[in-house]
């Protein structure tokens, strides 16, 4: 397999700069909105991916400048107690389309923070089979997304090397396939999918078995749209991963996260419950299982130049297409051997729940009426687990 590797950079020196300190919420622009860069799926066998990119008041034109705004990779892992946590294993990233400046974007991404430049075998992209060409057609709100996600890996285990397999389209035939190619790689302890449907479809069971990977992490964003179930999440196999609005406080953590208006979250109308769930107001599978931050107001910082023109190159993200690769690199940095003896990281996650941080207050939407059939904690974060949320977010990698 031939690799694509980033070149070798000067490191930037991360604390003392003032690009390492640039904080979410310093210079956004009065008014600003959000928006997703990809095409709403069409059907029930396709795909969106869920990456939402601050706008101006418009809500239109992307926020975009010179210099990173939103959170760097030195607070996101403050912020999740990640600052002396290092691992060196393989993070998959699954995504549809290809972006043809991945490469340039996460290397000129890492110099700016001061991340470890990559050595040999850091980085390598492939197609749906695993080959390394001809890769997809290029796509610029999946490759937007593309770069979020290959980004956000670094932020959080820069020396995790990370596999980025290209779906031919944004099917769940092409996606699974790319999902097993990720899966039979040597190597890979977890697998992000940052991406979903507009709801829940007849049939999507018989796409399980792309998903259902023993002894892998596979992570997927619970949506962007607010209280409701989408696939993949909804599998009863992989790690849903909610979202949440992350700021500084004065509290001993130094931050404080409610639950984002905009996460998914809800009972599956198709997905038996898995053995290691036991909230009692859904009999099905219940979304999500933890979470990290999502909301585009506290978005993280993303280098990308397919999307753009002219030198203002840094965006502001956000959307739960951030939180699941955050919460994949969690779980590469802990490393396979620490669910050994659990067939599905999510199992160990459920069963050691004190190196998170409970989430509560904020909601996703109403969730109570009849109509619905819902229970308080499937739109609200509350005490304990709830189902924007779920368990809560990384305080270590020692849940993980």
């Amino acid at each position: 397999m031939r690799r694509v590797l980033l070149a070798a950079l000067v490191p930037f020196a991360l604390l003392g700069s003032s690009a390492a300190g640039a904080g979410n919420g310093n210079g956004l622009p009065a008014g600003h909105k959000d928006k997703g860069v990809c095409v709403k799926a069409s059907g029930p066998h396709v795909a969106a991916c869920h990456a939402k990119v601050v706008t101006l008041a418009d809500g239109v034109t992307p926020f975009a400048t010179t210099g990173p705004t939103g959170y760097s990779p030195k607070q996101l892992q403050l912020a999740y107690n990640l600052s002396g946590a290092t691992g060196s294993a393989t993070v998959a990233i699954v995504d549809a389309y290809a972006n043809p400046n991945v490469v340039s974007d996460l290397a000129t991404y890492r110099n700016q923070f001061g991340l470890p430049p990559c050595g040999t075998g850091c980085f390598t992209v492939v197609n749906q089979n695993g080959g390394t060409s001809p890769l997809p057609a290029g796509n610029v709100g999946w490759g937007q997304e593309i770069n979020l996600d290959v980004e956000m890996a670094s932020a959080i285990c820069p020396n995790c090397h990370i596999l980025l397999v290209e779906a031919n389209s944004n099917s769940f035939a092409d996606l699974g396939a790319a999902v097993n190619t990720a899966a039979r790689t040597p190597g890979v302890v977890a697998i992000s999918n940052s991406y979903g449907t507009s709801g829940e479809f007849n049939g999507e069971t018989s796409y399980d078995s792309y998903y259902n990977h023993p002894g892998i992490a596979v992570t997927a964003s619970s949506g962007d749209s607010g209280y409701g179930v989408e696939f993949p999440a909804a599998d009863n196999h992989v790690v849903a991963v909610g979202g949440t609005h992350l700021v500084t406080s004065t509290s001993t953590r130094g931050w404080t996260e409610s639950a984002w208006s905009g996460a998914g979250s809800g009972c599956s109308a198709f997905f038996a419950k898995p053995s290691w769930q036991h909230d009692t107001g859904c009999a099905r599978r219940m979304e999500a299982d933890v979470s990290a931050v999502a909301d585009p107001n506290t978005g993280v910082s993303v280098y990308d130049t397919y999307g753009s023109t002219g030198g203002n190159n840094w965006y502001v993200f956000g959307g739960t297409s951030v939180a699941s690769p955050i919460i994949a690199s969690v779980y590469a940095l802990a490393g396979a051997a620490s669910w050994n003896g659990f067939a599905y990281p999510a199992q160990y996650t459920y069963s050691h729940t004190s190196s998170l941080n409970d989430v509560v207050g904020g909601s996703n939407g109403t969730c109570t009426s009849r109509r619905r059939g819902g229970q308080a904690y499937f739109c609200q974060a509350v005490s304990g687990y709830d189902g924007p949320t779920g368990l809560g977010t990384p305080n270590g990698i020692g849940s993980f």
